[in-house]
């Protein structure tokens, strides 16, 4: 009552051809026979090629049924001419199948080539674009340092020029306190300067936290209350009801106890 479906064919699932077992009649040669060196992946399915190969071995069969019998001198030369006309047959076929078999292998071998020629060109261009990052990189950072110099000689040249005569300026105090970014404010650890020290000046001393005799000064100011701790005691509770029973509760606390002990 259940279906199935799976990825593949039938024919993918299908092994390879069976072959039984035959007996040949004695004085007949069965044409089956000639295809007895083709096996399945090795010729069969039979192609192009191999039935090629079958009508030139029918063809052959049928040139040695027609070959004049040896019984006289003329027979034997005649048969020895056909035969040598055929063997002439034959290995200009063989010169036809090795040209054909070169220019494959020719193909073949240009394929390659190209092939290798391609992943050459692309591993060229790969190192070249690698050399090309490289020297953007190291431009960049040859600009950025050029930058940096050009700013830092300008600022030195702006400094110069404010003194140029080399006479010494007196400190005007209202321009430093309205400029927030003037050395008042903002001093700089270049000119030895460091904001980290001289951290202690702002931390808060108090007498009567620092000292014994502030704090007993402290002490002696508070009130009793703070000082003397009343603890009331809890009044007990009542464990029986009006009517005499006992609660609950005070049957609970009693197991606990019991356990605990």
């Amino acid at each position: 009552t259940l279906s199935t479906q799976t990825d593949y064919r039938d024919g993918e699932a299908q092994t390879d051809p069976y072959s039984p077992e035959y007996v040949v009649p004695s004085g007949s040669v069965p044409e089956l026979l000639t295809l007895a060196t083709l096996t399945w992946g090795r010729g069969l399915p039979a192609g192009l090629a191999e039935v090629e190969m079958i009508e030139r071995a029918r063809e052959k069969r049928a040139w040695e049924a027609t070959l004049p019998a040896m019984d006289n001198a003329l027979q034997v030369v005649k048969r020895r001419k056909m035969m040598n006309d055929m063997e002439r047959k034959e290995w200009a076929f063989r010169e036809q199948e090795i040209e054909k078999l070169q220019e494959v292998r020719l193909e073949v071998l240009k394929k390659l080539l190209w092939r290798r020629e391609k992943n050459q060109k692309e591993l060229h261009a790969k190192r070249l674009d690698d050399h090309w990052q490289n020297y953007q990189k190291a431009k960049e950072e040859k600009v950025k340092k050029i930058q940096h110099d050009c700013a830092l000689m300008l600022r030195k040249l702006i400094a110069k020029r404010k003194n140029v005569m080399g006479k010494l300026e007196r400190r005007d105090i209202i321009k430093e306190y309205t400029d927030f970014a003037s050395q008042t404010y903002a001093p700089l650890s270049r000119i030895g300067y460091f904001p980290d020290n001289h951290s202690e000046r702002y931390v808060v001393k108090n007498f009567y936290l620092d000292t014994f005799a502030g704090l007993c000064e402290l002490e002696a100011s508070l009130p009793d209350s703070v000082t003397q701790v009343k603890i009331k005691a809890p009044k007990p509770k009542y464990t029986t009801t009006e009517t005499g029973f006992i609660k609950r509760s005070a049957r609970l606390e009693v197991d606990l106890a019991q356990v605990h002990q």
